[in-house]
């Protein structure tokens, strides 16, 4: 891409400056992460924006043919990829299918939020509303031909999240071990110049440590973003909802169901007279009664069987260390034929293979046998993914709730399937 003079240039930074100044105006919280990301023109590789998690990349033609919110649009999906994490959440997935999926969890926040997309058929499928990018993965097909508008460059481009080959850094001599400090040059000589007197070079990769280091200070520039909307009024309650879900601390459900598991057990000292054997001595000792679950998964055809099997082999595992009775029900919108099915602590668990399901989705009929079975367990554990009729009122015994996706619930204790 041939150098811009700085007169072509002057009416798309004015642009893009003022799409900035509108969205500090009347969503401050957006605005906010904006200003994070310093304008720089983009060379031949930058087709319309990009951000590599540093700077906001544009191709100055792209932008002279956005409208002012078409343009606030864009700016806010660079400063969202880089303030929900996707610079380092990639892990083990394939590059294009995390992109794809990257976009419609944005995409779908923005326009939600009211914001003006700037393409026809752009990523936001309404079926992905509330997931995160996790979660929208491994709904994207392996051959998807779908494409994010804008380019990810706080990543590799090979299809693992192994580490870059080493052919790279001898191609690049400034990579490495010296990426850091050739990146903080150039990016000092972007600002003596401005905003783009001339295209910037691709940026270089980050290295696993460098992603790590600016992952953490996104999330300190999106606490501080949430807090001064919040006493300004201007964080809507999805927005809030999003942000409090991405800050708040979280363990994987396995370890919080463990502990609600323990925190249950029933230890106690016994008084009671031991056997001639032992003695007269009347001593106090450590006993155990065990505890009473009931486990519920939902059969209505949201949950997997693989995640049944999943969950049924966790409480498996956890009925046997506090010595666990759990009696298993499995329930669409009615009960199953064949349940309830007991398991005593010494009981191999598994998930009963007469299950049948697929219909609605109905909660009440589970807490309406126990009630009627004059049963008031320990703990009720629900596997589902919230979506259908709750009781009205909550029962007289610890429910939790393991939710897969964000379904909410009305009482009891949430537990997100991680």
């Amino acid at each position: 891409m041939a150098d811009q003079p700085d007169a072509a240039l002057e009416p798309i930074l004015t642009k893009l400056a003022a799409a900035r100044t509108r969205l500090i105006m009347e969503r401050p919280f957006l605005g906010a992460l904006v200003m994070h990301l310093p304008l720089k023109v983009g060379g031949d590789w930058c087709a319309t924006t990009g951000t590599d998690a540093q700077a906001f990349y544009f191709n100055p033609q792209f932008i002279g043919n956005l409208s002012l919110a078409q343009t606030q649009f864009v700016l806010a999906h660079e400063a969202m990829h880089c303030a929900m994490g996707h610079t380092h959440r990639r892990n083990h997935r394939v590059k294009r299918r995390w992109d794809v999926a990257c976009d419609h969890a944005v995409n779908l926040i923005l326009i939600e939020e009211g914001l003006k997309p700037p393409l026809h058929g752009i990523l936001a499928d309404q079926n992905f509303m509330t997931l995160s990018a996790e979660e929208i993965y491994p709904l994207i097909p392996e051959d998807t031909p779908e494409e994010s508008f804008d380019q990810h460059m706080f990543d590799n481009d090979s299809e693992s999240g192994s580490n870059p080959d080493e052919s790279e850094r001898q191609d690049n001599p400034d990579a490495g071990e010296s990426g850091g400090e050739g990146r903080e040059g150039q990016s000092q000589a972007d600002e003596r110049h401005g905003s783009g007197s001339q295209a910037s070079q691709k940026p270089d990769e980050l290295s696993p440590a460098e992603r790590e280091e600016l992952a953490e200070q996104w999330k300190n520039r999106l606490a501080a973003a949430a807090q001064a909307a919040r006493l300004a009024g201007k964080l809507s309650q999805s927005m809030t909802r999003w942000i409090d879900g991405l800050l708040a601390p979280t363990l994987p459900w396995r370890a919080l169901l463990a502990r609600f598991f323990a925190v249950n057990q029933r230890d106690d000292y016994s008084w009671r007279r031991p056997s001639r054997r032992e003695g007269e001595a009347l001593l106090p000792r450590l006993s155990s009664e065990g505890i009473d679950v009931v486990a519920a998964i939902d059969t209505s055809g949201s949950i997997s069987d693989d995640e049944l099997r999943e969950f049924v082999s966790e409480l498996d595992a956890l009925k046997g260390q506090v010595r666990a009775r759990i009696t298993l029900l499995a329930c669409d919108n009615h009960l199953a034929d064949a349940a309830p099915w007991e398991f005593e602590p010494w009981d191999a668990m598994q998930l009963p293979v007469e299950i049948e399901g697929g219909g609605g989705t109905d909660f009440r009929p589970v807490f309406d046998w126990l009630e009627h079975e004059n049963r008031s367990p320990n703990m009720l554990v629900y596997f589902t993914d919230a979506e259908g009729d709750f009781p009205k009122a909550p029962p007289n015994y610890p429910v939790i709730w393991l939710v897969k996706g964000k379904g909410a619930v009305p009482w009891g204790e949430r537990v997100q399937l991680n």
